[in-house]
């Protein structure tokens, strides 16, 4: 499982606004690429200097400028510096251990979300945090790495598919966000298929090794549930447009997201529920195998008594015991034991303890 502050170090006592990459550097370089686009024609490019990006501030058609790796500070202040991003904003865009939250800056709006990523063991989730800054004509996009969600996304603009051409980048950053939480359902596939398995192989067979794999997982629903809670409240406030820059025909979209995102909340609670319940289930199994075990001893130990108190009685050294001077008493001692035994074991058959 990922900790969210895991391998982060802050410094303490730094002034408010203090723009310092806190995270785990994921690309060599950053990269900035432009989609500039209105319903007639789309510009999109690859930025070699910052300073090109500057144009696109005052533009009338929308532009989504997206910035990936976090750890040049000096291009990210650039940036912002020319786009009037609060220097709050530029600290929380390079803290990477954010949680999804939405400020108003009147100017623009900053966005924080959760992206998940799958890790290299099937039940691994990793998550990546992406920052949106919506102003008037622009979205501002900052990863931490390439490699996203994002590219339908793209396509549509390309294609002029769909509404998204003709509105504005708050319908934009409305898509983004729609990505994000339609990926969030892969995951959970992924992880429910993931339970589905656990559960048949509890039933066939309960092993330790099936209740570690349990536990790793409902560790990673805890993460998923703490990556993805948040950004419910999120998208409520994009939803009730109380920002001039959220139109309110866009905020009717996002409501659509925020039913995306409690059915997504509803699921990881759902899986939780269900990994408890795989661990009451192998105590159970457990539990019961171990009473089967401890009836089966109790049963043989219970049969060997009375067979132990004859053999004890006639293992006696006195010298007057007439049955030991008998011809046929060593047969008649076996008889016994087994008419005992086969007597008990009917006796406990007619009583259904077998």
């Amino acid at each position: 499982m990922q900790n969210l502050f895991s391998r982060i170090h802050r410094k303490i006592a730094q002034p408010p606004g203090t723009v310092e990459f806190v995270g785990v550097q994921k690309v060599d370089q950053v990269t900035v690429t432009v989609m500039s686009y209105d319903k007639d024609r789309i510009e999109e490019k690859d930025i070699e200097n910052i300073e090109e990006c500057f144009v696109y501030r005052d533009m009338k058609q929308a532009s989504w400028i997206n910035v990936n790796g976090l750890h040049d500070t000096e291009l990210i202040k650039k940036l912002g510096d020319h786009f009037g991003i609060h220097p709050l904003v530029l600290e929380d865009i390079v803290h990477t251990n954010q949680r999804a939250k939405v400020e108003d800056y009147e100017d623009n709006i900053y966005v924080v979300a959760r992206l998940l990523h799958r890790g290299e063991v099937d039940t691994e989730v990793k998550a990546e945090q992406v920052s949106f800054v919506i102003g008037p004509n622009y979205v501002l996009t900052f990863q931490e790495r390439p490699g996203d969600v994002f590219e339908p996304v793209r396509h549509r603009l390309r294609g002029a598919k769909g509404r998204i051409r003709s509105f504005g980048p708050d319908y934009l950053a409305y898509r983004l966000i729609d990505a994000i939480v339609d990926d969030y359902f892969l995951t959970l596939e992924r992880i429910s298929k993931v339970i589905e398995d656990a559960e048949a192989e509890l039933m066939q067979a309960p092993t330790p090794k099936i209740l570690e794999h349990i536990h790793h997982v409902k560790n990673e629903t805890i993460f998923l549930r703490n990556a993805v809670g948040p950004l419910r409240e999120v998208v409520a406030n994009l939803e009730r447009g109380d920002s001039k820059l959220i139109k309110k025909n866009t905020a009717a979209y996002f409501r659509d997201v925020h039913d995306h995102t409690i059915q997504t909340i509803d699921a990881v609670n759902s899986f939780r529920d269900m990994l408890s319940g795989l661990q009451d289930l192998y105590l159970s199994s457990v539990s019961n195998r171990m009473n089967e075990v401890m009836k089966v001893l109790t049963i043989i130990a219970t049969i060997f008594v009375p067979l132990t108190f004859v053999a004890g009685i006639y293992g006696m050294n006195f010298t007057h015991m007439p049955e030991l001077g008998w011809r046929w008493s060593y047969p008649i001692f076996w008889i016994v034991i087994a008419v005992v035994s086969i007597g008990m074991l009917l006796f406990f058959r007619r009583k259904r303890w077998l």
